[in-house]
């Protein structure tokens, strides 16, 4: 497998993540960080009919996989690929609720 880079969509979110208050949310996102570095693969990939309009738009992206975090939060991320490295690209992250609402369960 090609080795995989993990970045954030943008500045906005980089920045929110920097401010995170909650230590262990955090935590356990830089564990999944980790864990989609050595595979990008491991989350859930999202059918591309449920893809919400907002990352279509605000990202471009053509798949969305979700990492289950602990205490029902989700982590939503999107691979890139060319031929020599993965970029696996971090949304956002959400709890179980947001997350029902974004993807209209």
């Amino acid at each position: 497998m090609k080795p995989t880079e993990v970045q954030f969509a943008d500045e906005k979110v980089k920045k929110a993540f920097n401010e995170l208050d909650d230590a262990s949310l955090k935590s356990f996102i830089e564990r999944a960080f980790l864990d989609i570095k050595k595979n990008p693969f491991c989350g859930i990939q999202i059918p591309k009919k449920l893809i919400p309009r907002e990352y279509l738009l605000n990202y471009n992206v053509q798949n969305l996989w979700k990492y289950n975090l602990p205490n029902a939060w989700r982590l939503i991320y999107s691979i890139q690929g060319s031929e020599l490295i993965i970029l696996a690209i971090i949304l956002e992250w959400m709890d179980h609720k947001t997350y029902e609402r974004r993807f209209n369960y």
